[in-house]
C-alpha cells in the first residue's frame, strides 16, 4: 500500500531525524527535538498530575524524565497547583521551543471536575529549550517579573526522573555519590512555605495541599552538576546548572506516587534567564530500537486467524525472516517461516505482520524474528476455556465487593468495610473527585443525615473505594448478558450476604455471576428504595480518607456516628463527621436511562434466584425510564433503556417508541444500533428493520476499512491521556452485538482483534496482557487498592498502553499511573470477560467446559 510506505518514511524522518543527520539533535516536523536514540519533547503533552508534561526526555526509546516545569513546591502531589498553559512557539529557524505559562489557572482554581486550590500568588513565565552541540540541550526560564518576596526560595524548576528504572542505580553530584533507593528514606525535613489560608467550604484535612511545614525527604544530594546512572550507558544523563544549586529529592517520601526530582530554586530578583540548565543525555551511536514480537499472551484457537505483529525501528533496514516454532520435548521445532509482510509506519515505529493462521495443530508455540523470540503461547480449542475469563469472576469481582469480608483460604483480601454507609452529602458542594451536589438533596434526607440501606452491595471502583452508579449497573448489565448470551454458570466462590462474607475458591452450589448481579442490585436498588431516586455515588468526604491505600476495612470505622464538633463544618454549616462516607444525588436523565437499562436486563436473569428482587428491579427500571425519557438527550441511552425493557416485558409500546426514533438511530448507528440487536425479533416494522440493516451495512464497511488502515492491530488506537484498552474493549463488545444482529455485514475479527489487543497484541515494547494474571506475561504491578505493595488483583484489567504525545506508546511498570495501570468497574473488567467468553463460544468449547 503506497500510503503506508509514505507514512513509514515520514515516521523515519520525523521520529529519529533520518540516517544522514543522525548525530544532530534538531526539531522534527512533529514539533519536538529528535535524533537517533534521543527525543526531547517540550510541553507536547499537558497532564502534570500524571507526570506527563513539560520538558520530557526519551532516551533510547524509554521516557526517563518528564514534568520539567516551574512549581510552587519542592515535591508536588496530585492536587498541587499547576500552571495555566499559554502559547507554545516552535521556531524552526532558531531551533527553539518556547512555552508560556502562568499561575494560577482560573479554570481549575476551586472549580471544575477535579478542583485545585491555589495560594494567593501570581506568576507569569516562559520555559525555553534549545539544542546545543552533540546530545546537549539548554533549558532556560524567563519570568515576567521577579518572584514575590514571600515566595523567594520556594518557587523552583523541577525535572522528574522516572523511579522504577533507577532503583539500585548510582548518581554523582559534584563530590558526592549515592544509590537511588528502592523506598524513600529519611531524614525528614519540614518545608517552610508561606502561610496558605484554607478556604472555608473545604474540610480542614483536604484537598488543599499544605505549602507550609510539609514533611519532605532531605535532599539525596546538592551541587551544580548531577550525573544520573553513570553505571548505565543507556541511562546516563548529566544535568548542569549555570544559575544556582541543584537538589536531588526523593518525591516519594511525601507522596507515594512521587518521582525522583531534580530541582533548581529561582533566585530573588531574577527575571530574564532566571534559571539555566544544560542537560546531556548519553546516546549510543549505533543504537536501534529492538524488535518487539506481539502475539496473544494466551494463544489462539485452531480455527482462529493468527497474526503476529512485529514492531521495528524505522531506521532498521535489515529485514529478517519470521519463524513459528512448536515447543517439543526436544526443544523448538520450526513449522513455518516467511518474510513478514510490510504494514507500514504507525506512530513512531515500522510494522510487519506474520500470518500463521494455517497452523492448527494443538500445542505450545513461539514466534521468532531474528534473535527475538516471543513468549510461549498455546494453540488449542480450549485456549479460552481456562485461566482467561475465570480470574475476573474468581478474584477481581470478589476482591472489589464492598460491605463484605473477603477471604481466600489463608489470605484476607479485605475485612468488613463501610458498614457505616452513608450520610447525605452537603448541598452546593464540588467534591475533589468530580462529584457535584446541587442546591438540594432532591430527597427527604437533609445533609448529614444517615441514609439507611446503603451499607450493602456494590463494588469498589476500583483503585479508589467509591461506588459510582454507572460502574455498578454497568457491571450488572454485562454479567446479565454473559448469562443470556453464553449460558454462564460457574461456581467457585461462596457469597453469604447474611454474614457479609466471601470465601474465594469455596463453591457454594450457586452461580457466582448471579450472586454478583445480586450484590450490585443490593446497592443500586437499595439506594433507589431508600432515596426514592438513584444515587450518583458514594465516596469518602475527606482527602485523607480518599488517598488511603490498603485494607478497605480501615477506610471508615464501620460505626454510624452522630455529628461531632472539632472537625469543622461543611458548606451547609453541619459538623463534619469522623469518617462516614457521603452519598451524592443528581438530576441526570441520561444516566438514569443507562441505569434503567441495566435494571431491566438484571430482572430477567434474577428471576431464577430472587423473584422479589427481580420484580423490584423491573419496577424501578420502568419508573425511572418513564420519568427520564421525555427529558433525556442521549440517543444511545434512550435506545438502551427501551431495548432492554422491550426484551424484558415484550410490550409493543416500547417497540413503537424505538421505531419512532428511527431518524435519531440512523443518525447515530455506531453508538445506538448495536443495542437493538437482541431486540430485533420483537420489532415488527419490516421497513424500519430494512433501513436499519442498510445503515448498519454502511457503518460496518467503515469498520472494515478502519481495521485495514487505522493501525496494524485491526482496531483504531487513538488514545488521549489514558490508555486505550478499555475503549477498544467497549468497542469490541459493540461489534459482538453488531455481529449478532447483522452477521452478513460484520466481521467477527472486529471484536476478536479487540480481545487480542488486550491480551498482548498492542503497540510498544511492553507487550504484556492488560488482564492481570492472564497469559504468559501480564500486568502484575497495577493501580488497584493494593498498589502500594506493588501488587495486583487477578482478573483486573488495566487501561493499558498510553500515548506520550505526540507519538510514543508507553506502558510502564509503575503502580501509580492511573492512566496506564488502573483497574475500573463497569466495563474495564467485564468487557474483557465478555469478549473472552464470546471467543470461547465462537472458536472453542464454551463456558470453560
Amino acid at each position: 500500500m503506497k500510503f503506508k510506505v509514505a507514512l513509514a518514511l515520514a515516521c523515519s524522518t520525523a521520529c529519529w531525524g533520518g540516517l544522514a543527520d543522525a548525530q544532530a539533535l534538531k526539531l522534527n516536523d512533529k514539533g519536538y527535538f529528535a535524533r537517533q536514540g534521543l527525543n526531547v519533547m517540550v510541553f507536547s503533552d499537558y497532564y502534570p498530575e500524571g507526570h506527563q508534561t513539560g520538558v520530557t526526555i526519551v532516551q533510547h526509546g524509554i521516557r526517563v524524565a518528564a514534568n520539567g516545569d516551574l512549581r510552587l513546591e519542592a515535591s508536588p502531589g496530585q492536587w498541587s497547583p499547576v500552571p495555566l498553559v499559554g502559547a507554545r512557539t516552535v521556531d524552526a529557524k532558531t531551533q527553539t521551543v518556547t512555552q508560556a505559562l502562568s499561575y494560577p489557572d482560573p479554570a481549575k482554581n476551586r472549580k471544575g471536575f477535579n478542583p485545585v486550590f491555589y495560594p494567593d500568588v501570581e506568576l507569569g513565565y516562559k520555559v525555553r529549550v534549545t539544542p546545543l552541540e552533540g546530545n546537549s540541550f539548554r533549558i532556560s526560564v524567563d519570568l515576567d517579573r521577579p518572584v514575590p518576596r514571600e515566595w523567594v526560595g520556594k518557587v523552583g524548576f523541577n525535572l522528574e526522573l522516572f523511579p522504577t528504572d533507577l532503583f539500585g542505580k548510582s548518581f554523582l553530584m559534584d563530590g558526592a555519590s549515592g544509590i537511588f533507593p528502592r523506598q524513600p528514606n529519611g531524614p525528614v525535613v519540614l518545608s517552610n512555605g508561606p502561610a496558605v489560608p484554607v478556604p472555608t467550604p473545604v474540610q480542614p484535612n483536604g484537598p488543599v495541599p499544605s505549602l507550609n511545614n510539609e514533611p519532605l525527604g532531605a535532599p539525596l544530594a546538592t551541587g551544580r552538576k548531577l550525573v544520573v546512572a553513570p553505571d548505565q550507558d543507556l541511562q546516563r544523563i548529566t544535568i548542569e546548572s549555570r544559575s544556582g544549586t541543584l537538589e536531588l529529592i526523593d518525591g516519594r517520601l511525601n507522596h507515594n506516587n512521587g518521582w525522583f526530582i531534580v530541582r533548581g530554586v529561582i533566585p530573588a530578583g531574577a527575571t530574564a534567564n532566571a534559571l539555566e540548565w544544560v542537560v546531556t543525555p548519553h546516546v549510543e551511536e549505533d543504537w536501534r530500537y529492538a524488535p518487539v514480537v506481539q502475539v496473544s499472551q494466551v494463544g489462539y484457537a485452531p480455527a482462529q486467524p493468527k497474526k503476529a505483529v512485529i514492531e521495528l525501528d524505522p531506521a532498521d533496514r535489515d529485514v529478517k525472516r519470521a519463524r513459528l516454532f512448536r515447543l517439543t520435548e526436544d526443544g523448538r521445532k520450526e513449522v513455518l517461516e516467511a518474510v513478514p509482510e510490510r504494514w507500514g509506519g504507525f506512530l513512531r515505529y515500522d510494522y510487519r505482520t506474520f500470518d500463521f493462521s494455517a497452523v492448527t495443530e494443538p500445542g505450545m508455540y513461539v514466534v521468532g524474528y531474528g534473535d527475538t523470540l516471543s513468549h510461549p503461547f498455546r494453540i488449542g480449542d480450549d485456549v479460552y476455556s481456562r485461566h482467561v475469563w475465570q480470574p475476573t469472576l474468581e478474584y477481581f469481582l470478589p476482591a472489589q465487593m464492598c460491605h463484605m469480608r473477603v477471604n481466600e483460604k489463608y489470605r484476607v483480601w479485605h475485612g468488613h468495610d463501610h458498614l457505616d454507609d452513608a450520610l447525605m452529602a452537603p448541598t452546593a458542594l464540588n467534591h475533589f473527585d468530580g462529584y457535584l451536589q446541587g442546591p438540594k438533596t432532591m430527597t427527604r434526607f437533609k445533609p448529614g443525615e444517615i441514609v439507611p440501606g446503603l451499607n450493602a452491595g456494590g463494588w469498589h471502583d476500583a483503585g479508589d473505594f467509591d461506588l459510582r452508579v454507572e460502574s455498578q449497573i454497568g457491571t450488572v448489565w454485562l454479567l446479565a448478558k454473559m448469562i443470556e448470551d453464553f449460558g454462564l454458570d460457574y461456581d467457585a466462590t461462596t457469597i453469604d450476604q447474611k454474614q457479609k462474607l466471601v470465601e474465594i475458591h469455596q463453591p457454594d452450589g450457586q452461580s457466582d455471576a448471579l450472586q454478583q448481579i445480586e450484590h450490585g442490585l443490593l446497592s443500586v436498588v437499595g439506594g433507589y428504595r431508600a432515596l426514592g431516586r438513584l444515587y450518583r455515588g458514594i465516596i469518602a468526604p475527606t482527602h485523607r480518607q480518599y488517598v488511603m491505600l490498603g485494607d478497605a476495612a480501615n477506610h471508615t470505622d464501620n460505626v454510624f456516628r452522630k455529628p461531632v464538633e472539632g472537625l469543622g463544618r461543611d458548606n451547609s454549616g453541619n459538623p463534619i463527621r469522623a469518617d462516614d462516607r457521603w452519598v451524592f444525588t443528581e438530576d441526570n436523565p441520561d444516566r438514569e436511562l443507562y441505569v434503567a437499562a441495566g435494571l431491566a436486563a438484571a430482572s430477567r436473569v434474577m428471576k431464577a434466584r430472587d423473584s422479589k428482587l427481580a420484580a423490584e428491579s423491573l419496577a424501578a427500571a420502568r419508573a425511572i425510564a418513564t420519568a427520564a425519557l421525555p427529558r433525556a438527550r442521549s440517543v444511545s441511552n434512550r435506545v438502551f433503556a427501551l431495548s432492554e425493557l422491550l426484551q424484558t416485558t415484550g410490550e409493543r409500546a416500547y417497540a413503537a417508541q424505538l421505531v419512532a426514533m428511527e431518524k435519531d438511530i440512523l443518525g447515530n448507528v455506531e453508538q445506538s444500533a448495536w443495542m437493538l440487536a437482541p431486540a430485533l425479533g420483537r420489532i415488527d416494522d419490516s421497513g424500519f428493520k430494512a433501513r436499519l440493516d442498510e445503515a448498519v451495512g454502511a457503518y460496518q464497511a467503515t469498520v472494515k476499512q478502519s481495521a485495514r488502515t487505522d493501525s496494524p492491530y485491526g482496531v483504531p488506537y487513538k488514545p488521549d491521556i489514558w490508555g486505550a484498552g478499555w475503549t477498544i474493549q467497549e468497542r469490541g463488545v459493540r461489534q459482538y452485538f453488531f455481529h449478532k444482529g447483522w452477521p452478513g455485514h460484520t466481521d467477527p475479527q472486529s471484536w476478536v482483534s479487540a480481545l487480542n489487543f488486550v491480551l498482548g497484541v498492542h503497540p510498544g515494547e511492553n507487550n504484556m496482557s492488560f488482564a492481570s494474571g492472564v497469559g504468559s506475561k501480564s500486568a502484575t504491578v497495577a493501580y488497584g487498592t493494593n498498589r502500594a505493595e506493588w501488587s495486583y488483583i487477578p482478573g483486573g484489567v488495566i487501561s493499558g498502553t498510553a500515548l506520550i504525545r505526540p507519538d510514543l506508546p508507553e506502558l510502564k511498570t509503575w503502580p501509580f499511573f492511573w492512566q496506564q495501570t488502573e483497574y475500573v468497574m463497569g466495563g474495564g473488567e467485564t468487557n474483557y470477560m465478555f469478549l473472552a467468553l464470546a471467543a470461547d463460544a465462537l472458536y472453542g468449547r464454551g463456558q470453560g467446559k
